[in-house]
């Protein structure tokens, strides 16, 4: 049974979907040997595989080489894609980017470091040069920001005063906001670009329900997915909040949680869930 008393679909279901930080990469950045040859099975089975991720798109394809999954949701469920054709995209025009841009520096100071997500870039203005603390960042474009007003997908803010990320979530009321939990960056997308939004405009799609969409996450951000999902996966190093509200805890990002998870469920370990 879920959350509402429903009867679950098969423990498999048609998707397999995978947030990508702390979740499919395991700390060094990579997706184990292990993880990928389970991720394999899957698509013998008939499993579509998709990746859900604040990452831009860019960014998340340079760790997909060898996963190539059907289904791609970038900067927050902002920009969806099903076998390489784009299905769907909420943008922020020039002007509301630029907009956003200036709210931000007027709350947080004009030195707060921000990130924007468009279709085809990553930009920053870090003061420390990103790639320098983390190379999985890649291909990322500085600048200014002074008179940035490209269509954007997502921005994202470092605030370390809780009140003045609240006075922004106030004042960008246009956006959907949420924290990470591994510092103190906030994203912003279009209100209805939201993982949850995403995963209904794949499903449409792929011909699928959600209800045949099992779900993995560690954070904040995952927590909408992993609760509309046929089943929310939790991993073992995910934040409580997201443990709460899954229907089951796993292993690890570093402790092969997913393969492990997947060959007991193939050997019908988990059939009773």
């Amino acid at each position: 049974m879920n959350r509402d008393g429903m009867k679950k679909t098969s423990a498999s279901g048609q998707m397999m979907l995978f947030d990508l930080d702390g979740t499919l990469l395991r700390s060094d950045k990579t997706i184990s040997r292990e993880t990928l040859e389970a991720l394999e099975k899957c698509r013998e089975k008939g499993i579509l595989i998709g990746v859900s991720t604040s990452r831009g798109e860019q960014n998340t394809l340079a760790f997909l080489d060898k996963l190539q999954p059907e289904v791609l949701i970038v900067s927050g469920g902002a920009l969806v894609k099903y076998k390489g054709d784009y299905i769907y995209r909420a943008e922020f025009s020039g002007e509301e980017t630029w907009r956003m841009i200036r709210t931000a520096r007027s709350v947080c100071g004009p030195d707060c470091e921000i990130t924007i997500d468009t279709v085809k870039a990553h930009y920053w203005n870090y003061r420390i040069d990103p790639k320098k603390q983390d190379q999985s960042w890649g291909e990322s474009v500085y600048t200014d920001f002074e008179d940035f007003r490209e269509s954007s997908l997502k921005m994202c803010v470092e605030i370390f005063d809780d009140h003045k990320a609240f006075r922004l979530q106030e004042l960008l009321e246009e956006c959907d906001c949420v924290r990470f939990s591994d510092g103190s960056w906030y994203k912003f997308t279009k209100k209805e670009a939201t993982k949850e939004r995403a995963i209904l405009e794949a499903c449409s799609v792929c011909g699928i329900r959600p209800e045949e969409v099992t779900a993995f996450g560690d954070d904040y951000a995952d927590i909408g997915m992993l609760k509309m999902c046929g089943k929310g996966i939790a991993m073992g190093n995910a934040i409580d909040e997201v443990k709460g509200e899954a229907d089951l805890v796993i292993g690890s990002n570093d402790e092969d949680g997913i393969a492990k998870y997947l060959a007991a469920l193939f050997a019908g370990a988990w059939r009773v869930l």
